[in-house]
């Protein structure tokens, strides 16, 4: 859920996309996964290429459902003229672009922990050991892909103090991208 919402039009803007459609909406759901509806009326569906899915194919379902806003690549020849449509040149890269912006959105003081393992269990351990003393916000689970640390940066909201973030990497120049999304002013290196 992002926190106070998005006009159609600032989203539109922080992914360099072009809006097809009511620019006016807002969205306070950010969803890549179309099995993980629970707000249709508030959510922005990012439709994701992958080697294997083309969350494209998700739109006249998700519109049945009751969603009205997706990003997506190309404008698709279904629910044209009744949806809003945001038009970017790649669907992930508009992602980590909106995360980025959000993050930005925040003064808050940033943890990164990457490394080949044992990252989940040092961002665990050090929010064990620091909840009690900050409002910490964290990637949940092992979300820590060029996927999963977008997801996890919209969790951030006003009340927070800390927050501890993953980021793995599993190709040449991820790193950068990751970064760019974080911005942590501290970092922890596991295991190389």
């Amino acid at each position: 859920m992002i926190g106070g919402g998005w006009k159609v039009s600032e989203l539109a803007v922080a992914m360099n996309g072009e809006v097809h459609g009511d620019a006016k909406l807002s969205v306070r759901q950010v969803l890549t996964d179309s099995r993980r509806l629970s707000f249709p009326e508030d959510t922005v569906f990012f439709a994701l290429k992958s080697l294997k899915n083309d969350g494209h194919r998700y739109i006249p379902e998700l519109f049945t459902k009751g969603v009205r806003v997706f990003v997506v690549d190309h404008l698709p020849q279904v629910h044209r003229d009744k949806a809003t449509f945001i038009i970017v040149r790649d669907t992930v890269e508009a992602l980590q672009l909106a995360a980025a912006d959000w993050r930005k959105r925040f003064n808050l003081p940033v943890l990164g922990i990457t490394g080949s393992n044992g990252k989940t269990v040092v961002k665990e351990w050090i929010y064990e050991l620091l909840e009690s003393e900050f409002r910490i916000v964290r990637s949940p689970r092992s979300y820590n892909s060029q996927v999963g640390v977008p997801l996890s940066l919209f969790h951030i909201r006003k009340s927070h103090q800390l927050g501890v973030f993953e980021a793995g990497i599993s190709q040449v120049g991820e790193m950068e991208k990751l970064e760019q999304m974080i911005h942590p002013e501290w970092g922890i290196f596991t295991n190389i």
